[in-house]
């Protein structure tokens, strides 16, 4: 009987250590039944792959223990990034990682991530390995997902980027990379493993930095919405059959789309494109943005090959909003809702249509009865790169056509493209460029020179033997002309370089009269002056308070802007006790602005000399922007300021420039002019002449560059300012702060607030509206003890998709405490440009 049962025990331990070291040699990866992991190696789809120093195992099921039982075996991407060696071209390293979700930022962490220098960007993980390959053990990319949940204001100060990649030949297959701070992740492989977003405010999160060439994705999905960053900063790059999905400023622009799919959020998925720019071959892009869709915000080539639109809301398609003059684009094929469609038409010259051009051939080609995409025409480089394999069919193609299809270049550019001649003065010589994909010129290319008929008369153009062009400018009427001269290649490729051509300059005007000011009964000064000219004045005139008759210590306060003479000033109670002086340089259309000359008005300002008026409407068409540092009765004070509750951003304020500029903005902005921020942190401050002021109201029209709502570049402590009934020298008063929040992507908070020596603490509670887009009216008001708020668009705008939380007019108010100030200020802390505010149609009102 103990005989029986010793061998009993013996058969069952013999069976139970057998079946552990079976199954430590041996391991199916759960839910995936072509992947087998067997201690020294992985068996995939039958094949057997030996793990090494160039060839690791990642899998995110094994526990540390199990991991650490075997060389080259991992369960985290990190851990892994540890032990890289440098592949090559010919034998890479290669991260072979099973079905699971990576977070190489750690998710549940809630330390905010930093840059390791001031300005720069976070990183979730920065590896430096050539030749490196994702390879994800699954045919759904979607299986393998290397995630982080980080952005701008989110979990992050400043730009967080999943991966910073240093070295050549980086690759991936079968990989997903989201940024999962805006979105939710969904894992349909294991739900368990599913997150939801951090916010459903769109902030910058992006996936990956290169530096690399030969950069090549298959199967790829790239997954975040602002600022995507698929690879950005790497040099030739093939993305084959990825999928894409993003807001603005999101794409690579330096590389080659093919068969692949995009989910356009808004309308500018490439903030720019750079080089030979960026190409879509055989690509479906899904829109939702409404009305009008663009390829890039700024500059940049785009071409667009066999590519399919589809979308609910679009009317129309076009490259950039508001493209430069020199500008070309290629398309071909291109449709919307299956019907073809010509991409940028209300710019019909900046688009080339390449059907029936030999170009067409850099892109694609028709072989043996089957379009060939050309990428290795379009990446060969100086190397012959090849990541499609294609390279022997281009050669039999070109044996058996006689024709050239793996050289043919995709980029003319001219240099300048634009410049300003004077007649009889000047000339310049072009000089065109034809490059390859990559940026590789191609000599020795016939390149034709042209200007249309009605340019002739204008501009005479020589052809060197080199191929350079010379433009001689031979205007000879009186005006400057815009002139466009554009090149071509045979095979389609065009340029163009734009000209402001004018006449032959004479020398300035003398004065017949000299000049002197005149003062009206009805509260005006007049300028009166003669020049020995036949032409209109187009005199610079400016004028300045002065301290005495001499014209001592004068402070811009009006100028001659477009060309039109500033005759007339309107005096104002800042003009009291202050002399007057104005400042001609005599020009006209035919000249360069003469040597000022200066006059001042005779006689002190005085109380009699001006119509007193409690309301101020400034004429920003003729106002100073000069940096005007002084707070002076009567006088507008223009700097730029970092408050201290932006400090944290790290950056200073710029006073060596002028603040402010009138003009036209950027974007939603460009069809308006009036007052924009030219340095970050510009500031506008007005005091009143007096020492006592009651009830306040101001209005006025901002036009924010930004078109969705979001009113600023990002929620990094950037908002604007309106103050009223403030002590501008003490910074003392009330104010209105639009700002953008983490909240949403497509709105704004408004609040009031109040300052006390500088310092700013909320008075109510924040409304977050989507009116603050073009052209949204403001109006703030204080009466007795209340400070009250309007705020609506008169522009027609999709604000009832909005969730019933945002408004869509502002309507705040909030107890104050009476004071006797009568300042006002604009204080604005966001990015220029594309980040700006442009102020229109203001209006002061000081109550009695």
């Amino acid at each position: 009987m103990k005989i029986k049962l010793r061998i009993i025990v013996f058969a069952v331990l013999f069976l139970f250590f057998n079946t552990t070291m079976l199954l430590a040699q041996k391991h199916q990866v759960s839910n995936n039944k072509d992947l087998i992991f067997n201690g020294k190696h992985i068996i995939y789809k039958g094949n057997k792959i030996e793990l090494g120093p160039k060839s690791f195992y990642i899998d995110g099921q094994l526990s540390n223990e199990e991991a650490a039982k075997h060389p080259y075996v991992y369960n985290s991407i990190n851990e892994a990034s540890k032990h890289l060696t440098n592949g090559t071209e010919a034998s890479p390293m290669v991260l072979y990682i099973a079905p699971w979700v990576y977070w190489i930022d750690n998710p549940n962490d809630p330390e905010i991530r930093v840059p390791k220098t001031i300005g720069g960007t976070p990183f979730g993980l920065e590896i430096n390995c050539e030749w490196l390959r994702f390879q994800g053990l699954s045919d759904n990319a979607q299986d393998v997902v290397l995630a982080c949940n980080r952005g701008q204001t989110i979990g992050s100060k400043g730009n967080f980027t999943m991966l910073n990649i240093k070295g050549e030949g980086i690759s991936s297959e079968n990989i997903t990379f989201g940024n999962y701070c805006n979105i939710d992740l969904i894992y349909p492989l294991n739900p368990k493993l599913n997150r939801e977003k951090r916010s459903s405010a769109i902030v910058q999160g992006q996936l990956i930095f290169s530096n690399g060439d030969k950069v090549f994705a298959r199967n790829t999905c790239f997954v975040s919405r602002l600022n995507l960053g698929p690879f950005w900063g790497s040099k030739r790059t093939l993305f084959d059959r990825c999928h894409f999905e993003s807001t603005d400023d999101a794409l690579n622009g330096t590389a080659v789309y093919l068969n692949c799919s995009f989910d356009f959020y808004s309308s500018k998925p490439f903030g720019h494109t750079s080089g030979t720019g960026a190409i879509f071959l055989n690509c479906d892009i899904q829109s939702f943005t409404r009305e009008r869709q663009y390829f890039v915000k700024g500059s940049g080539p785009v071409a667009a090959i066999d590519t399919r639109f589809t979308a609910q809301n679009l009317d129309y398609i076009g490259w950039r909003e508001i493209p430069d003059t020199e500008a070309r684009y290629y398309q071909y094929n291109i449709s919307l809702n299956a019907k073809p469609i010509g991409l940028g038409k209300d710019f019909p010259n900046i688009t080339v249509d390449l059907t029936g051009k030999e170009l067409l051939n850099a892109y694609r080609f028709e072989f043996n009865n089957a379009t060939v995409y050309n990428t290795y025409n379009l990446m060969r480089g100086n190397d012959n790169w090849d990541p499609m394999g294609i390279k022997s069919i281009v050669e039999k193609a070109e044996k058996e056509s006689g024709k050239n299809y793996s050289s043919i270049p995709t980029l003319l550019k001219i240099k300048p493209s634009r410049e300003t001649l004077e007649t009889g003065k000047d000339s310049v010589t072009l000089e065109a460029t034809v490059n390859r994909f990559g940026n590789y010129e191609l000599k020795d290319q016939k390149v034709v020179w042209k200007i249309a008929p009605e340019y002739q008369s204008l501009v005479k153009l020589e052809v060197n033997e080199d191929g350079k062009c010379v433009v001689i400018p031979i205007n000879k009427g009186n005006e400057t002309k815009e002139v466009i001269i554009t090149a071509s290649t045979e095979s389609g490729l065009e340029a163009a370089s734009v000209f402001q051509i004018a006449p032959a300059f004479m020398a300035p005007p003398t004065f017949t009269t000299l000049p002197r000011i005149n003062k009206t009964t009805d509260g005006k000064l007049l300028l009166n002056y003669a020049l020995d000219m036949t032409f209109e004045d187009e005199s610079l005139v400016n004028w300045y308070r002065c301290r005495d008759v001499k014209g001592s210590h004068p402070i811009e306060i009006a100028v001659s802007r477009n060309n039109k003479p500033l005759k007339t000033y309107d005096l104002s109670s800042g003009d009291i006790g202050y002399y007057i002086m104005a400042s001609i340089s005599p020009k006209h259309l035919r000249c360069q602005a003469g040597t000022p000359k200066t006059v001042v008005f005779k006689d002190r300002i005085s109380k009699k000399d001006i119509k007193e008026s409690t309301i101020l409407v400034p004429n920003f068409e003729n106002m100073s922007a000069k940096f005007q540092p002084e707070i002076l009765p009567g006088f507008w004070t223009l700097d730029s300021f970092a408050p201290a509750d932006t400090n944290d951003q790290n950056w200073v304020a710029d006073n060596s420039i002028s603040p402010w500029f009138y003009g036209k903005g950027e974007n939603g902005a460009a069809n308006d002019v009036g007052f924009i921020q030219a340095s970050k942190g510009a500031r506008m401050r007005y005091t009143p002449v007096g020492n006592s002021f009651g009830d306040m109201k101001i209005s006025f029209t901002a036009v924010p560059a930004k078109t969705a709502g979001q009113g600023f570049s990002s929620a990094r402590s950037q908002y604007m300012d309106i103050g009223i009934k403030m002590d501008t020298k003490k910074i003392n008063g009330y104010a209105l702060r639009i700002i953008r929040t983490t909240k949403f992507s497509d709105a704004v908070d408004f609040i009031l607030m109040k300052y006390e020596n500088g310092v700013v603490i909320p008075i109510s509670k924040s409304v977050t509206t989507s009116c603050y887009r073009p052209n949204c009216v403001i109006t703030i008001e204080v009466k007795n003890k209340k400070i009250s708020i309007q705020a609506k668009n008169t522009l027609d705008y999709f604000a009832e998709n909005y969730p019933a939380e945002v408004m869509k007019t502002v309507n705040l108010e909030a107890e104050i405490i009476p004071n006797t100030f009568g300042g006002i200020s604009f204080q604005h802390t966001g990015t220029i440009g594309s980040g700006a505010t442009l102020i229109k149609d203001l209006q002061i009102e000081w109550k009695p």
